[in-house]
């Protein structure tokens, strides 16, 4: 080292100013993505509705939408085509795209037209799904995201979140409906009038589904019991409510009798693999003939005993008196506020994915988008499927490298 008078372990020439390095964003291009048409279980909804198609496409985005999807959410070719988006006829276009955006999971004769290496978004229903499914979308080497496992930066679930504000609404004006006349209910209208009892409504969780339940039963003057097996979130929701609503834990004595007086029964209770069953086939058989029993988490195995999926076209069954609703995508029912919903996430999801470089790019740093991806080039990534199923598990962190 030269002598300066000052102790310094550079050389000069490591003390000369230096250029500053600034990072460069690499750009992820321009988006291919195909958005085809539900054919599963009568479903209405649509990932991404004109309005969202139209900002994409000015933003350099391709989108090719098979004829005919939006047609359940009362969107037209014509509409998606004035927006910017291409019209096809021909499902294996769509499904040729890089990217492919759809509602349902894949059916067999679907995975068969998507090819190597594209990048899958959809629901993943793993309550509904085989092994089959995993296998096939493996040997295609799919990244494939799943809705319910995408988490934001809070660690919070947004697209389910807002499907399920709109299940929970959605119901309770369902089971207006089932309650009346014409659908074979007792001929009780939602709430009651003056000088006439309420409408009992029972819901099974805490969650934002028992949420909205409530705030609609409520707002309709509905007489309402929640029950949770959390205090905190049976104290938030009270919290959130902003009412002092009738709460209770999930005691199956005091389910059994709120079941044996109630109208209603919204089933809205989560599991981390299937949803708890706390509603025995002896509780039902107690419940009023005429009563409604809607099973929101009929996809995720079902909180009743005597539950079972059925679709829009036959959405009922009546067991021991009482009438039962398991429309797995009861959402499906308001399909235009449901794809407005999710057009309000995918289309800044997107446009953030492009800016920052693309799929591949965002996922290294993004760690909600990475927890919602379930198959990485073909290998299994999320600890759920891997075990459900029994395929091999790869830690995500180890493969972005």
């Amino acid at each position: 080292m030269e002598s300066t008078g000052v102790y310094t372990p550079f050389s000069r020439q490591e003390l000369i100013p230096k250029a500053e390095r600034l990072e460069v964003k690499l750009r992820g291009g321009n988006l291919s993505i195909g958005i085809p048409k539900e054919i599963h279980l009568q479903e209405k909804r649509v990932c991404l509705n004109p309005d969202a198609v139209q900002v994409l496409v000015s933003n350099g985005h391709e989108i090719t939408v098979e004829s005919g999807a939006g047609e359940g959410a009362n969107y037209s070719d014509n509409e998606y085509s004035e927006a910017g988006a291409k019209i096809s006829y021909d499902p294996k276009e769509v499904f040729s795209k890089p990217v492919v955006l759809k509602v349902n999971p894949l059916t067999d004769k679907e995975i068969e037209m998507l090819n190597p290496d594209s990048f899958l978004v959809s629901t993943v229903q793993i309550n509904m799904q085989t092994r089959t499914y995993f296998e096939k979308l493996s040997a295609k080497k799919t990244t494939a995201i799943g809705f319910e496992f995408i988490k934001d930066s809070h660690g919070y679930l947004p697209i389910v979140r807002l499907l399920s504000e709109i299940a929970g609404t959605a119901s309770i004006l369902l089971a207006g409906e089932l309650l009346s006349n014409t659908n074979g209910g007792n001929g009780i209208l939602m709430g009651g009038v003056a000088g006439i009892r309420p409408t009992e409504v029972v819901i099974l969780g805490g969650g934002t589904v028992g949420e909205y339940a409530s705030k609609a039963a409520l707002g309709l003057g509905a007489s309402v019991r929640v029950f949770d097996d959390s205090l905190s979130r049976l104290r938030r929701l009270q919290t959130d409510l902003g009412v002092r609503v009738s709460t209770s834990m999930l005691d199956p004595k005091e389910l059994a009798k709120s079941l044996k007086r109630c109208d209603v029964a919204i089933g809205a209770l989560r599991g981390e693999v299937r949803a708890p069953c706390v509603v025995t086939e002896k509780m039902v058989k107690n419940m009023k003939p005429g009563a409604v029993v809607i099973d929101l988490s009929i996809d995720n195995g079902g909180c009743f005993e005597t539950s079972e999926i059925t679709t829009l076209d036959n959405p009922i069954v009546i067991k021991h008196g009482v009438i039962h609703y398991g429309v797995a995508n009861i959402t499906s029912r308001v399909a235009r506020t449901a794809t407005k919903a999710m057009s309000n996430f995918f289309m800044p999801y997107l446009l953030k994915i492009a800016n920052e470089g693309g799929f591949e790019r965002v996922v290294k740093s993004d760690m909600g988008l990475r927890e919602g991806i379930y198959l990485f080039h073909g290998r299994v990534t999320n600890q759920q499927v891997s075990e459900w199923f029994d395929l091999n598990f790869h830690d995500i962190n180890l493969l972005i490298v």
